[in-house]
């Protein structure tokens, strides 16, 4: 399968204040784009063509650093842009998403504090995720383009937190951006799809 940059599933200011249209142009327009297309010139001929993205991902990981890390950051905003939507955070989720952050994480608000704080300390470029690994949600981190995919986890919410995605609008202030990204952006319906899919 070749790489495609996706539509954003909403307008380029539909996120404001909270993402600007600026950071989204360069964020989507330049960034994911320049992901997609790497990614298409470096599938060539690693034997990996014709398979999933999420078999590229694991295929590609430790083996072929070029391709994993287009890969592995075009799967990653794939999902990020359909993480976010307007009016979208604060405290009203799906029933069982919630009944399973309260038994597994605590509570939400806990898991809204670890999450934050896996972003804030991910030092330098990186990811804040939710994942399911054995059936039970855990809040990790990882660094550049990798993913809980490659650690023998699905990830049902990630939160970019390389610069180029939160810099234009907040500049240095990393947890102001994870903070509005948690209140004001996640889309919890798509969490709780993923969540379902996750654990069937």
């Amino acid at each position: 399968m070749s790489f495609k940059l996706p539509e954003l599933p909403y307008a380029y200011e539909a996120l404001a204040p909270y993402m600007s249209r600026e950071t989204l142009e360069y964020h989507h327009d330049k960034h994911h784009k320049a992901y997609v297309d790497n990614g298409n010139k470096l599938l060539e001929g690693s034997g990996l063509e014709g398979k999933s993205l999420e078999e590229i991902v694991k295929g590609s990981f430790g083996k072929n650093a070029g391709l994993f890390n287009n890969a592995g950051q075009h799967y990653n905003h794939l999902h990020f842009w359909k993480w976010m939507k307007p009016n979208g955070g604060g405290d009203k989720l799906p029933a069982k998403l919630a009944a399973k952050i309260d038994s597994d994480l605590g509570s939400l608000a806990k898991m809204k504090e670890d999450f934050t704080q896996a972003g804030v300390t991910q030092f330098g470029s990186g990811w804040a995720w939710l994942a399911v690994k054995d059936g039970k949600l855990i809040v990790t981190k990882t660094a550049n383009g990798e993913n809980p995919l490659v650690h023998g986890a699905t990830p049902i919410l990630g939160c970019d937190v390389w610069e180029h995605s939160y810099y234009i609008d907040y500049r240095n202030r990393r947890p102001d951006y994870l903070k509005a990204f948690l209140d004001h952006l996640v889309n919890w319906e798509y969490v709780e799809e993923l969540f379902a899919a996750a654990t069937k």
